[in-house]
């Protein structure tokens, strides 16, 4: 049997499973309560304002409705030349985002806000990646594995899309959708341990 997890630090606003493997992996025990936010973009807003503004109003979202715990959150966005690729609608929308991403550098922008009793601060990190080229017969067969859906940028770099990625400059953690470095500073900050209940 399994040892009983430790009761949770802080509380997740997100479903993400991703982010919910990022903080096990750095020993935060934790709970998930989604904010489910209108994410759209305010008219005139650049990518690094949008990710942040959202990671703060999911982590003073669900801090609002009465969580006693620290909320963390955080928000992603896939920029090329100052366009935000979200999540594909379709298959030819992901088909078409893959060609766009195609043998170019984009960026990875991800925004992590911890909400506590006495404050909430923010930090941004941004990454470059840069993608292979893609045939069209590979982008087709991508789609199929039903990855690309529900993904910022229409790929994942933690799954199938790894063979994608022809280099990295930046957090790997934060283009998977949480900055381990700058989450571990908040949490620091605000009196939070990681490595809770690892070791020997």
């Amino acid at each position: 049997m399994s040892p009983e997890l430790p009761a949770p630090v802080l509380c997740l606003a997100s479903a993400s499973p991703r982010r919910r493997d990022l903080l096990w992996q750095i020993g935060v025990p934790h709970k998930a309560v989604p904010a489910n936010l209108d994410e759209r973009m305010l008219p005139g807003e650049s990518p690094h304002d949008y990710v942040e503004r959202l990671a703060l109003e999911k982590a003073m979202t669900v801090r609002n409705r009465g969580e006693r715990l620290p909320v963390l959150a955080a928000d992603t966005a896939v920029v090329l030349e100052g366009t935000i690729y979200g999540k594909p609608a379709d298959r030819a929308d992901a088909l078409a985002m893959l060609g766009k991403l195609s043998g170019r550098v984009h960026q990875v922008i991800t925004a992590v806000a911890l909400a506590t009793a006495r404050s909430v601060e923010v930090r941004v990190s941004t990454a470059s990646v840069r993608l292979r080229e893609l045939t069209l017969a590979e982008r087709e067969a991508y789609w199929q594995t039903g990855e690309p859906r529900g993904k910022a940028g229409g790929y994942a770099i933690q799954g199938f899309g790894a063979v994608f990625v022809e280099s990295l400059s930046g957090s790997y953690p934060a283009v998977v959708g949480l900055p381990l470095a700058e989450t571990a500073e908040l949490l620091r900050a605000a009196g939070l341990a990681c490595w809770q209940g690892r070791g020997a």
